[in-house]
């Protein structure tokens, strides 16, 4: 996987994270389901990135 796709992976996982915490210090549900959404998501590519790397070797 390039080096591009891991850091929009990533990317995606911190952007979810903060959007979880900032909803959490407001009290937005929505806001906060929206970015564990997002954090599950970019930490489920980066798994499927890494086990399609151990594979290629």
């Amino acid at each position: 996987m390039s080096i591009g796709k891991k850091l929009a992976n990533k990317t995606e996982t911190v952007r979810g994270a903060a959007k979880k915490y900032l909803g959490r210090a407001t009290g937005n549900t929505r806001l906060r389901t929206e970015g564990r959404l997002e954090q599950a998501k970019g930490n489920t590519k980066q798994a499927g990135a890494k086990a399609k790397d151990i594979f290629k070797r």
